[in-house]
C-alpha cells in the first residue's frame, strides 16, 4: 500500500531513530507525518516519499500507547486503517487500532530483510558493527566538537568554549583583545553545538568587510556551509521566505540593519542561536538606540542563544557596555545606574583575588579578603588558608577553591569573557624597520602643487575620481589614474623607489635582507598589488603570486598554498588589502607594508596575519616611506600617536573616530600633525588607563581557568592520537568507492572511484576530489590540505547513512574451522538501544546508540563471550547472494527461533545499560545544578530560566533513558562448512 490516509502509521528510511510517526494530513503533492517520540514533524513529497508503511504479521509482538502487549494472530482493514487482533501477556483477546500504537515503537528492517532473504556483503556488516562501536564511544567523548575543527589547541579559547557550550541556550560576550580569535571561539562553540545537536540554525550578522573573513574561518577551519544572504540573493527566492533557505545564515549587519522587510523575515524565522560580529558598533542610550541596536534586539528577545562579540566592550563607553548585556539578560541588565555601583565593587574583589598569594602571612590582606569573602564556604577556607596547622597542600587548594569562588561571584564574568595578550602569553616582539626613500618626480611634481595650491586638491579629487584622503596616502593609484597625462607614460613600478627597494631586499643575503625567508607584501589597492607583482616578476624574475579580492576562492586556495609551501614554494606573497582578512601566515616573519592604510583596525588586520599564537619568531615589520610624504605623516601618527606597532590594544579605532577627520586635513601640515600626535596620545594613555582598571583584571582572570582548559586540550589529542581513525577510514572509503592514495609526507589524495556512492561531501564523481592528513600542524600549514578526523563531514556522512539506512544490518557467510562440524547454523545478532529523545537533549552524552552482540548456535548456545567479533570475522568467507538466499530460505523456522532468544539474551544486558547512562546524567548534571544553585545567591548573573531549563532538562533526560529499548540493528547467518570438503 503506497497511498496515505490521516492516522496511519509511518516509519522514515533515513531517519529511523525519529521513531513511529502519524500521518497527520496529506494530499495529492505532499504528506506531512509527527514523530511523537522526538517531536519532530517532517512533510514528505508523496511520490518520492523515504517512507515505509509499518505493518506487522502472525507472531509480532506490538506495543500499545497505554503500554500493553500483544502477540498478533491476524489483521482486519477499514478506510485505509489496520486493526491488528490477538491475545495480550494474561491470554485475552484484544483488538488494537494503529492508531493506537506505542510511537516508541520500531520497524525492525534487519529482521524482515533477513528473512526475505535480502543480504550484503560481509565487509558491510562488519564496517555497521564498527561504526556503531566508534559512534557510541565519539559521542560520549568529552572533546566532541573540539577534535575536528583546523585549530591550534590554545588554552582560552578552547576553555571559553566548553564553558559556553556545556549551558543552555548560551548568551554571553565574547570580548577577547585583537588577535586572540574571538572567530574561533564562537565557531568552536557553533560547532559544538551543532554536532551535539543542540543547535540546528544559526544566523551570524557581521560588517560587510567581514563577510568573506567569517566565510573562510568557517569553511576552512569547521568545514561549516553557510549561505551569504544579500538582497541579490533574496529576491531569487522570490515570495518565500530567504532566510529558511539553509542552516546557517551570514548576512551583512549594513543590509539587514538598513531593511524592515528582510528584519521581519528574520524574525519570523526560527533560529537556534544568533550570533553578532563587531557588536560595540550597536547604538543604544538611555533616550534611544539606533537601527541597528533595535534590530539585534528584537532578533535577541526570540532566540534562545546569543553570542555577541566585540574587542572594545568599553571603550566607548560604560553606557555603550551596558547596552550589550543589555541585550544578553534584558532583566538583569534593567537598570544603568544599579549597574555602575556594582562596578564599583569589582576593584575590591580583584583586589581581593591578588591579595590571597600574599596569605598567610600578611594581615592586611587577609581583612581585604575578609571584607569580599563575607559567605560561610569563603569563610571557612579562608580560615583553612590562614592556619597555620594547615598542610601546604591543604592550603593551596583552599586558596585555589576561594579564588574559583571570588570569580564566580563577579557579576558580569560569567556573560563576559576577556583574554589580553599580556594574560594569555606566548605572543612574538614586534620590530618595525622604517626605510626612508625619496619621492620619485611624478609623485613629488604632485605632492608640490598640492602645497602651492589649496584649490588643486579639489581638481585632483575630480580627476582621479579618487576620495580625500586616498588620494594623498597612495600616489602609484593617483599616478596610474592620471595615465592620460604624457609624464605619467610608463607604468608605475617602473618608477617607484619602493619596488627597487623590495627587490633589493629579497636577493639580500645579509642579517637585514629577505633571501632565506618568506616575504608577505600587503598593499591597500589591488591594482598595486597585481603591478608590484609584474614588477617583481619583469625587473627582477620573481614569481609572486596575488591574492586580491578578484579572485575565486579555490584561485586564492591556490595563491596561499603556493606561498606555504616550504620547498618549492614562492618566496613572497602580494596581497591586496583583502590579504589581511581570514588568512594567517604565522610561518612568515617578515611583513612588508608596501603602504599605510587609513584605519588602525585594517593596521591590526595586516600584522596579525603573522602576529598570532603559534609564532615562532619575532615579526619584522618593514615600511618603505617617502620622505616629507602624507604617507609618511600617517604613519607617524600611528607610531608616535598610539604605539600601533608595538601591541595591539583595542584602542585604535576610537582614536580614529576621535581624530580621524583632523588627521586627513593635517597630512600635508606638519604643524598640525605635531598637535593632533600630542591630543592622540594623550587620549591613547587615558583609555590604556581605563583598561586596566580592576574589572578587566576580574575578567582576565576569569576568561580562562589553565586546569580546566588543560583538560580539553588532553581530551583533543586523546582524539587526535586515535589509531583506530585511520584504520577506519580506509575501511570506509572502500566500501563507499573512494579512491585514496598515498601521496608523501602523511597527505592522501581522495577522490571519487568508479562506482562511488553519490552525494559524499568533497566528492563530486568527474572532479579531482582532494588532498587530506590526520596530522593538525600539518593541517594548519596548509590550507589547501583538508585534516580527517571524526567529525570531518566526510566521516559524519558515511556514518550517518549506515547508522541511519539499511547498509550492512544482513549478512550471511560460511565457516570452515576444523573444530566445528560442517552444516551448523550460527547467528550473530547486533542489538542497538533505541531512545526517541528531542535533540536538543544531546542525550548521545550519556546514551549513545549502544551496541549489545548475541552469538547464538543452532543449539541455544550463547557463544558472545567465547569468540570475539574481530576473531570471528577473520575465519569467515564469502557466500554468493543467490546461495544465501536458498539458506535463508531452507532455516527460517530456525532463524526465527534464534532472533527470538537473541532478543531474550540482549534484554538480559539492558538494565545494566540503563542503570550505568543514568549514573553519568545525574553525575554531571547534579553537579552542576548544585553549583549553579549556591551560585545564584550571590551572582544575580544566574538566569533563574537557566536554573529552570537544567531541571526540566535533567528530568527529560531521566524520563528517556528509563524508557529505553532494544531493537535488532543487525544480524549475521553463519553456516558451517567442511573446510577439508
Amino acid at each position: 500500500m503506497s497511498d496515505f490516509s490521516p492516522g496511519q502509521r509511518w516509519i522514515s528510511d533515513g531517519e529511523a531513530e525519529l521513531g513511529l510517526g502519524t500521518v497527520l494530513n496529506c494530499d495529492a503533492r505532499s504528506v506531512t507525518i509527527l514523530f511523537s517520540a522526538s517531536q519532530e514533524t517532517r512533510t514528505y513529497n508523496t511520490r518520492q516519499a523515504p517512507l515505509t508503511r509499518v505493518m506487522f504479521g502472525s507472531g509480532d509482538r506490538v506495543v500499545s500507547a497505554d503500554g500493553w502487549q500483544m502477540i498478533v494472530d491476524d489483521s482486519q482493514m477499514s478506510d485505509d486503517l489496520i486493526t491488528y487482533v490477538g491475545e495480550d501477556h494474561q491470554g485475552q483477546r484484544r483488538e488494537l487500532p494503529e492508531t493506537k500504537l506505542a510511537d516508541t515503537m520500531q520497524f525492525d528492517q534487519a529482521r524482515d530483510r533477513l528473512l526475505t532473504g535480502q543480504v550484503d556483503r560481509n565487509d558491510w556488516f562488519d564496517l555497521r558493527f564498527r561504526t556503531l562501536h566508534h559512534h557510541q564511544r565519539i559521542e560520549q567523548h568529552s572533546a566532541l566538537g573540539f577534535a575536528g575543527p583546523r585549530i591550534d589547541l590554545i588554552p582560552h579559547q578552547l576553555y571559553i568554549a566548553d564553558e559556553v557550550a556545556r549551558r543552555h541556550a548560551p548568551r554571553v560576550l565574547l570580548a577577547d583583545e585583537v588577535g586572540l580569535g574571538k572567530t574561533i571561539e564562537a565557531g568552536l562553540i557553533l560547532h559544538r553545538l551543532l554536532v551535539a545537536g543542540r543547535v540546528e540554525r544559526a544566523l551570524i550578522l557581521v560588517p560587510d568587510s567581514l563577510t568573506h573573513q567569517w566565510l573562510v574561518e568557517l569553511l576552512r577551519r569547521f568545514s561549516l556551509n553557510v549561505s551569504l544572504l544579500d538582497e541579490q540573493q533574496s529576491e531569487a527566492h522570490g515570495s518565500d521566505n530567504p532566510f529558511e533557505s539553509a542552516q546557517l545564515i551570514l548576512a551583512s549587519q549594513g543590509w539587514l540593519f538598513a531593511n524592515a522587510h528582510r528584519q521581519a523575515q528574520a524574525q519570523a524565522s526560527h533560529f537556534d542561536l544568533l550570533i553578532v560580529d563587531e557588536a560595540h558598533h550597536l547604538d543604544w542610550s538611555n533616550e534611544g538606540s539606533g537601527p541597528g541596536y533595535q534590530c539585534v534586539e528584537q532578533l535577541a528577545a526570540n532566540i534562545p542563544g546569543l553570542l555577541l562579540l566585540t574587542a572594545t566592550p568599553e571603550q566607548m563607553g560604560i553606557e555603550s557596555h551596558f547596552a550589550r548585556l543589555r541585550l544578553l539578560d534584558p532583566e538583569r541588565y534593567h537598570d544603568i545606574a544599579r549597574f555602575k555601583d556594582e562596578e564599583r565593587h569589582y576593584s575590591a574583589v580583584a583586589g581581593a583575588i591578588d591579595a590571597l598569594d600574599a596569605l598567610p602571612a600578611n594581615i592586611e590582606a587577609r581583612e581585604h579578603i575578609e571584607a569580599v569573602a563575607d559567605d560561610r564556604d569563603s569563610q571557612a577556607l579562608l580560615a583553612t588558608l590562614c592556619n597555620p596547622e594547615a598542610s601546604t597542600e591543604q592550603q593551596d587548594a583552599a586558596r585555589a577553591q576561594l579564588r574559583d569562588a571570588l570569580l564566580d561571584r563577579h557579576g558580569t564574568g560569567r556573560v563576559m569573557f576577556r583574554n589580553s595578550r599580556r594574560h594569555v602569553g606566548g605572543f612574538p616582539e614586534r620590530r618595525l624597520h622604517l626605510n626612508a626613500l625619496a619621492l620619485p618626480p611624478a609623485y613629488r611634481r604632485i605632492l608640490r602643487r598640492l602645497e602651492r595650491d589649496d584649490d588643486y586638491l579639489d581638481e585632483l579629487l575630480i580627476e582621479t575620481g579618487m576620495d580625500h584622503p586616498d588620494v594623498l596616502i597612495y600616489p602609484d593609484a593617483a599616478y596610474r589614474e592620471l595615465s592620460d597625462d604624457p609624464l605619467n607614460s610608463e607604468p608605475w613600478f617602473h618608477i617607484d623607489p619602493r619596488v627597487t627597494w623590495l627587490l633589493e631586499k629579497l636577493s639580500d643575503d645579509s642579517e637585514t635582507g629577505f633571501a632565506n625567508d618568506k616575504v608577505l607584501v600587503i598593499a591597500h589597492h589591488r591594482e598595486t598589488a597585481e603591478g608590484l607583482a609584474e614588477g617583481l616578476r619583469v625587473l627582477g624574475g620573481y614569481q609572486a603570486p596575488v591574492f586580491h579580492e578578484g579572485l575565486s576562492l579555490v584561485e586564492r586556495d591556490r595563491a596561499a598554498a603556493a606561498f606555504a609551501d616550504e620547498e618549492d614554494g614562492c618566496q613572497v606573497l602580494v596581497c591586496s588589502e583583502i590579504g589581511s582578512e581570514g588568512r594567517n601566515f604565522q610561518f612568515c616573519r617578515h611583513l612588508v607594508m608596501f603602504d599605510m592604510p587609513q584605519h588602525p583596525d585594517q593596521l591590526e588586520q595586516r600584522i596579525g596575519r603573522l602576529d598570532r599564537i603559534g609564532q615562532r619568531h619575532a615579526i619584522e615589520m618593514h615600511v618603505p616611506t617617502f620622505t616629507g610624504s602624507p604617507g609618511e605623516r600617517l604613519l607617524r601618527w600611528y607610531h608616535e600617536g598610539m604605539d600601533a606597532f608595538s601591541a595591539p590594544h583595542s584602542i585604535g579605532s576610537d582614536l580614529f573616530d576621535a581624530f580621524g577627520d583632523a588627521l586627513a586635513d593635517a597630512l600635508l601640515d606638519d604643524t598640525m600633525l605635531d598637535e593632533i600626535i600630542s591630543e592622540t596620545r594623550e587620549m591613547f594613555i587615558a583609555k590604556l588607563a581605563e583598561r586596566d582598571a580592576g574589572r578587566n583584571r576580574l575578567l582576565e582572570l576569569n576568561a580562562c581557568r589553565p586546569a580546566r582548559a588543560q583538560q580539553v586540550i588532553e581530551a583533543v589529542r586523546e582524539l587526535d592520537d586515535d589509531t583506530a581513525l585511520p584504520r577506519y577510514v580506509e575501511r570506509a572509503l572502500d566500501i563507499f568507492g573512494v579512491d585514496s592514495q598515498e601521496i608523501g609526507n602523511g597527505l592522501l589524495h581522495l577522490q571519487p572511484g568508479q562506482h562511488m556512492l553519490d552525494g559524499l561531501p568533497g566528492l563530486v564523481k568527474g572532479e579531482e576530489g582532494f588532498s587530506a592528513t590526520y596530522d593538525r600542524h600539518q593541517a594548519l600549514a596548509r590550507d589547501d590540505v583538508q585534516r580527517l578526523s571524526w567529525e570531518h563531514p566526510l566521516l559524519r556522512e558515511m556514518m550517518g547513512r549506515i547508522l541511519d539506512g539499511t547498509m550492512g544490518n544482513t549478512a550471511l557467510a560460511l565457516l570452515g574451522h576444523p573444530a566445528i562440524p560442517g552444516g551448523r547454523l550460527m547467528a550473530e545478532l547486533v542489538f542497538r538501544t533505541h531512545c526517541p529523545a528531542p535533540k536538543t537533549l544531546h542525550l548521545n552524552r550519556f546514551l549513545p546508540p549502544t551496541a549489545v552482540r548475541v552469538l547464538l548456535d543452532e543449539s541455544g548456545a550463547n557463544l558472545t563471550g567465547k569468540i570475539s567479533f574481530t576473531g570471528l570475522g577473520k575465519n569467515l568467507q564469502k557466500v554468493n547472494k543467490s546461495l544465501a538466499r536458498d539458506l535463508i530460505k531452507n532455516r527460517h523456522d530456525q532463524l526465527r527461533e534464534m532472533l527470538t532468544q537473541g532478543e531474550n539474551e540482549a534484554d538480559r544486558e539492558l538494565p545494566s545499560i540503563v542503570e550505568a547512562a543514568e549514573a553519568r546524567m545525574r553525575t554531571q548534571l547534579d553537579a552542576e545544578l548544585a553549583r549553579l544553585t549556591a551560585l545564584a545567591e550571590h551572582n544575580p548573573s544566574v538566569r533563574n530560566e537557566e536554573l529552570d531549563a537544567l531541571k526540566n532538562e535533567r528530568q527529560a533526560l531521566s524520563d528517556a533513558i528509563e524508557n529505553t529499548r532494544l531493537r535488532l540493528d543487525a544480524v549475521r547467518v553463519i553456516i558451517t562448512v567442511d573446510p577439508n570438503a
